[in-house]
């Protein structure tokens, strides 16, 4: 069975888009909610994993800063970006956490290819990447979180951010660019986004075999 597929109109809190994660990521785990990816988009701000290094906050008056919880670094989020909550159930998909992150990677290159897109991975360096002129730039950012095996947090894809908010931080800690489907030159919006998540999610899930 596919999980809930949840797109929030407008902008979404996030303190209270980690609250409600955390409430559903509880129901998954005693049988009250079903596994969900819930779409949002956030107001400008930035966000600390757990090894984040406060050297990699660059500008930290510019937009308010959270501490996430999840795996990785500073991440920017904003306007312009598709955030994806992805809760699942992996105790019942195969207790495999690399297996699960590689699926979310992979499912992040199918989709900007089915928007003629192409996207890859880049070995020891979590997220998608595009190459451009000027090198490799990173499109789409993974950042998870498994608890008690209920998957938390997910991705993020720039369609069309205001890139200039990227500079408050080190995105991720790596000194790669970052780019948008917009500054690549992709005309694709948010609802385009959104339409071809969704039909590349079967494909993502069949990676996670119990």
């Amino acid at each position: 069975m596919n999980p809930v597929w949840e797109v929030s109109p407008g902008l979404t809190d996030y303190p209270a888009a980690l609250a409600r994660m955390q409430a559903i990521a509880a129901g998954i785990r005693g049988g009250t909610e079903s596994e969900r990816i819930w779409l949002v988009e956030h107001p400008p701000l930035y966000t600390a994993g757990t090894s984040a290094d406060p050297a990699e906050l660059l500008d930290p008056t510019r937009y308010p800063v959270f501490a996430a919880g999840r795996g990785g670094r500073y991440t920017y989020h904003g306007p312009g970006q598709r955030v994806a909550y992805v809760m699942l159930d992996l105790a019942a998909r195969g207790r495999d956490v690399r297996c699960y992150v590689a699926a979310l990677e992979r499912w992040i290159i199918d989709v900007l290819a089915d928007l003629g897109v192409p996207a890859r991975a880049i070995a020891g360096k979590i997220g998608v990447w595009v190459d451009t002129s000027a090198g490799p730039a990173k499109i789409a950012a993974i950042g998870v979180r498994v608890q008690r095996w209920v998957s938390l947090h997910g991705i993020s894809i720039n369609v069309s951010p205001q890139m200039a908010d990227f500079g408050g931080i080190v995105p991720c800690g790596l000194a790669e660019p970052v780019t948008s489907l917009a500054a690549y030159g992709c005309q694709a919006d948010m609802d385009a986004l959104d339409e071809a998540m969704w039909c590349m999610l079967p494909a993502m899930l069949a990676r996670l075999v119990a």
